[in-house]
């Protein structure tokens, strides 16, 4: 079983994830280098492989990130758009390690034949997929989420080199063509000086102008910029007679029916070939007409494709492999500190203008204390920056030999920072945790969105039409500063927003009314304190009973709470000790918001109390969350997976793989007959566990 430190860590890891993925893929607006991203998700694959009970179907390790705009129609791929392994030893190296890794997946030995390999370009661009029926262009969809993208077809229309109708004479009844979309240097220059010399904005670099000319909502705007393709592969596929059986083969078939794909590509025997490529182009790459941030690598053959299959999300077959990212050095002029969605203040060099990578750099990311400590970098040092693909460069080092004399003092996010400076409330760092956050969390504005999306979750307070454009409009109409302003909304107000008709502000209305009458569990997660989530805040419920008694608790008192570690309890107590969240729990009392309470009970009196129970299969009357809270108010755990730790296994109609396993290891069996037979013995506990 995972320790509290562990589970907080993975919830941090997920949540900081998901929100790089947003930030990437939905809002063209990338907030760390690719780098630093890796080296977050390697983290929570390893915790995740560490701790198999921590893994979750929501997972960022079960998914390929990113997320569909709502302002295009969405479309499900028939096949999923899957991303490939990225190789971050930039080294000829990379390559050998991969060629090792599919000689051992194969099983081949020092004496069978070398695998083929087909290399080319990764390109700096929107992945795109287009589905051709009967040859003609019928539809064209961004990745999105791997699983449901955003149809595109109007603005890939007017991408000139994409064909409308495949020129062969008898095409595929269907045929996905994937590739990249994306803007060559000379066509990025000429487009900007044009905007220049017409006083008009001009684009960040040709990733970000590719991605935001596919995802303008108006083709016309689409068609004004000057955007190219290259096939890399496929998706669907019907009725392709003789179909080629190796992907070097598919690409010049692709070519053939007048497909643009790149040129810079080669087919050879083993890693000498992989190693030949990737030093060709590394040498070449600044001539290249366009971006890229790396090579590709496939086994060229299908059928040791299929034989190699997937790892949870990505090819066993394929590997991106990076180039070392581009570094140019400067001056770091002064250090100040952005506060995000989740509190964190992020602390950012400000340095004398230098240009790396196609983009005059004039900001980079410290990331953390952690960070600034170990590379030392203080105001007036001569650094070393990196763009590692994106936007937003990092700080690589300090060259201490140029260090102003006498030396700058060092930089601590905390002496100079004190305060938010978003909202003045406190700012603490808690013990095991690398960044600094601002306490004010249903106050900060920097959190205002991301504080009021949480509280309306289903899960929470359970505001029903309460979403995303709405949380938007609300905030940047300064409508709404805390969840309690949500309770002082009325129907004038919400018909006048956007997409809200008068039906749809009563209905929001009538749905803000309902969430008035809750729980103390729900109101205690729908606060959004660090660290503490579902599980956690109805354990907490349950224990004090009474949202005051919580409040007043010390850290002796929270940790007598089951699964309440030091790091959760110095949450909560750093979240109450905040007198302006404070002031928003009393006005959210004040509107209204109520929930039944009572002397709380303590866990250690119910009949499961420290026994762990996995739940599988359908059961006849219970549904999965009410088996869990009846169980949960007996004093168990509900885990997902099966081990020797687990004392009953509760198994319904087609319970699986979770059975098999109880019954090897001789796990206790239940039907619902046998839970509900188990809580009946300590009846008078759970049912007065179950009102709050």
């Amino acid at each position: 079983m995972a320790s509290p430190e562990v589970l907080a860590r993975v919830q941090a890891l997920r949540r900081e994830i998901d929100r790089h993925n947003h930030a990437y893929y939905v809002l063209d607006a990338p907030t760390i280098p690719d780098a630093d991203y890796d080296r977050l998700f390697r983290e929570l694959q390893a915790l995740e492989s560490e701790h198999p009970d921590l893994a979750t179907p929501d997972s960022p390790t079960r998914r390929v990130g990113g997320k569909p705009l709502e302002a295009f129609p969405k479309v499900r791929h028939a096949v999923p758009m899957l991303s490939i392994r990225t190789e971050t030893d930039t080294e000829a190296s990379g390559a050998l390690a991969f060629d090792a890794r599919v000689r051992r997946e194969l099983g081949l030995g020092d004496v069978d034949p070398q695998v083929e390999y087909s290399a080319e370009l990764k390109f700096d661009g929107l992945a795109i997929n287009l589905r051709y029926e009967n040859g003609v262009l019928v539809q064209a969809a961004t990745r999105g989420d791997g699983e449901t993208g955003e149809d595109v077809t109007q603005n890939i229309r007017t991408v000139h080199v994409i064909p409308l109708r495949l020129d062969t004479e008898s095409p595929p009844a269907v045929l996905e063509v994937r590739g990249e979309v994306f803007m060559r240097r000379d066509d990025f220059e000429r487009y900007n000086a044009k905007q220049r010399d017409a006083g008009k904005p001009t684009l960040v670099n040709p990733r970000n102008g590719a991605a935001g000319s596919i995802r303008q909502l108006d083709p016309k705007l689409a068609a004004q910029r000057p955007l190219s393709f290259f096939a890399y592969g496929l998706g669907e596929v019907q009725g392709w007679q003789a179909a080629p059986v190796t992907h070097s083969a598919t690409l010049d078939a692709l070519q053939g029916m007048g497909m643009p794909v790149c040129g810079e590509r080669i087919t050879g025997p083993g890693a000498a070939a992989l190693v030949a490529f990737h030093d060709d182009i590394a040498a070449r790459r600044d001539q290249l007409p366009f971006d890229i941030d790396g090579v590709v690598y496939k086994v060229n053959r299908f059928d040791l494709q299929r034989e190699l299959g997937f790892v949870t999300r990505e090819p066993r077959w394929a590997v991106a492999h990076k180039y070392p990212a581009q570094e140019q050095m400067t001056t770091v002029l002064g250090i100040e500190v952005q506060v995000g969605r989740t509190g964190a203040l992020t602390p950012v060099a400000r340095l004398a203008p230098v240009f790396v990578g196609g983009v005059t750099v004039t900001n980079a990311t410290l990331h953390n204390q952690d960070e600034i400590d170990r590379k030392d970098v203080r105001v007036g040092d001569t650094v070393i920056v990196r763009r590692a693909g994106d936007v937003i460069p990092e700080v690589v080092s300090v060259v201490r030999e140029r260090r102003p004399q006498p030396e700058p003092p060092r930089f601590n996010i905390l002496h100079a920072y004190p305060a938010c400076p978003e909202c003045g409330s406190h700012v603490v760092r808690l013990e095991g945790e690398a960044a600094v956050r601002c306490t004010g969390g249903l106050y900060c504005p920097a959190q205002r969105k991301q504080a009021l999306l949480h509280f309306a979750g289903r899960r929470a307070m359970d505001i029903e039409g309460l979403g995303d454009k709405l949380v938007e409009q609300l905030v940047d109409r300064d409508l709404v500063h805390t969840p309690a302003d949500v309770y002082g909304l009325d129907l004038d107000t919400l018909a006048g927003l956007e997409r809200m008709a008068e039906k749809s502000a009563a209905n929001l209305l009538h749905a803000i009314e309902a969430s008035k009458t809750t729980t103390l569990a729900r109101f205690i997660f729908a606060l959004g304190i660090r660290n503490v989530g579902e599980t956690t805040a109805k354990d907490l419920a349950r224990h004090f009973g009474s949202l005051d008694t919580l409040i007043a608790a010390s850290e002796a008192d929270l940790l007598a709470v089951r699964d309440v570690g030091p790091i959760v309890a110095q949450s909560i107590i750093q979240f109450f000790a905040e007198p302006h969240n404070l002031q928003v729990v009393n006005k959210l009392r004040a509107a209204g918001v109520s929930w039944p309470e009572s002397a709380g009970v303590q866990p250690s009196l119910g009949i499961l109390a420290g026994k762990t129970l996995v739940l599988t299969g359908t059961l006849p009357t219970l549904t999965r969350e009410a088996a869990k809270e009846k169980i949960e108010a007996a004093g168990g755990k509900v885990a997902g997976s099966v081990s020797k730790k687990t004392d009953y296994v509760v198994a319904g109609e087609e319970a699986g793989s979770k059975l098999a396993k109880a019954q090897e290891l001789g796990v206790a069996i239940l039907d619902e007959t046998g839970l509900l037979t188990l809580l009946a013995s300590d009846s008078d506990h759970a049912q007065h566990a179950l009102d709050f």
